[in-house]
């Protein structure tokens, strides 16, 4: 049997191109149409181009004070140190990358798989997080993409949340570790305050039963508590293009509430694995100006893309698959989130919100 690995992600354009960001921006737009009431699909592309044209200038300009993103390197960088991990340990598998928005879009792989011979496909997130529109939707959109194409009807298993893998645990409180020393920031100095900055979700998919929020709040204390942060807060990356309720609080609320409390924050990008637009202007940037505007210095902990244990820990989740063992005994279980055969993550069986 011929396996696939898929690695999904968000995607990026590499170039501030204004064509190429309109239609970015209009993929997005479209696959969270479900946020609104669309009198049908047409409508609901009409819709997703109106909020895109209306988000374009200001992102456009995001781009351009970054010339492009950098995320598409660094995921076919990350894919190709998965196939190295993979082959090292003997398994003959062939390791793909797809994008939910940018080429190489998840809706045209099924045709690169099918011409692969490739007859059991693994889908895998690169989502810290597991959330709906990112985590969820890509699956979703590479499972239907599968059974669109005519003649191509291969075995299909995904894994959706791995942020409680222990190296991954380990390495990101490590790096956070390596940053505050390389600074000469003291997490223990009363003047030092700490923020983990996760990617904002609408309130719906949370009221419609997403634990998002819930996995980002056991997150930051499983970090804290590793690398020693004897009090921080949470704060959420928010884009609200469509009128409607995001988490709270807004990562910036949080820390211009710091004024006068402290005199320094280290901020800790929790929701990502690539440095991408959110992380090199909404913080490196935008935040950035927020902190000198209430007397702050702000330190942002890296994203660590490119830490060689990460291959390792996502080889690791994907070997039982490989091996012919029961995905428990790696303690992978029927994923609640995306409660669809052959799916599995490693939060399953938590309590409800």
């Amino acid at each position: 049997m011929e396996t696939g690995i898929v690695l999904l992600n968000f995607g990026e354009p590499s170039e501030p191109d204004r064509e190429v960001v309109l239609e970015y921006l209009t993929r997005i737009f479209f696959d969270n149409a479900d946020l609104e009431d669309a009198a049908s699909e047409e409508a609901a592309w009409e819709r997703s181009r109106e909020l895109a044209k209306r988000r374009l200038p200001s992102l456009m300009e995001e781009y351009e004070q970054i010339g492009g993103s950098p995320l598409q390197e660094q995921a076919a960088a990350q894919a190709a140190g998965i196939d190295e991990r993979l082959s090292e340990r003997g398994h003959d598998v062939s390791v793909f990358h797809a994008m939910q928005f940018m080429e190489p879009l998840i809706t045209d792989i099924p045709a690169e798989l099918a011409e692969a011979g490739i007859d059991s496909v693994i889908a895998v997130p690169i989502y810290p997080l597991c959330g709906p529109s990112t985590t969820v939707s890509a699956i979703d959109s590479l499972e239907s993409a599968i059974e669109e194409t005519d003649g191509y009807d291969p075995e299909f298993t995904a894994i959706t949340g791995w942020h409680r893998v222990p190296t991954y645990n380990r390495l990101r409180a490590e790096g956070i570790r390596e940053f505050v020393e390389a600074e000469g920031v003291d997490l223990e100095d009363p003047d030092t305050a700490f923020v983990f900055s996760a990617h904002g979700t609408p309130k719906k998919y949370l009221e419609e039963g997403s634990r998002y929020d819930k996995y980002v709040r056991e997150h930051a204390e499983a970090l804290a508590n590793i690398a020693g942060i004897p009090e921080y807060e949470i704060g959420y990356q928010n884009h609200s293009n469509r009128g409607i309720e995001w988490t709270e609080p807004d990562t910036e609320d949080v820390v211009e509430g710091l004024e006068g409390e402290a005199e320094r924050v280290i901020v800790e990008p929790m929701s990502f694995m690539h440095e991408q637009s959110e992380t090199l202007v909404e913080l490196d940037i935008d935040l950035r100006e927020d902190a000198d505007a209430v007397d702050l210095d702000l330190h942002r902990v890296p994203v660590p893309h490119d830490d060689p244990r990460f291959p390792t820990l996502l080889a690791d989740t994907i070997e039982p698959f490989l091996s012919d063992l029961e995905p428990s005994y790696y303690q992978l279980r029927q994923c609640e989130c995306r409660n669809e055969p052959g799916t599995y993550c490693y939060n399953a069986g938590l309590p409800p919100q």
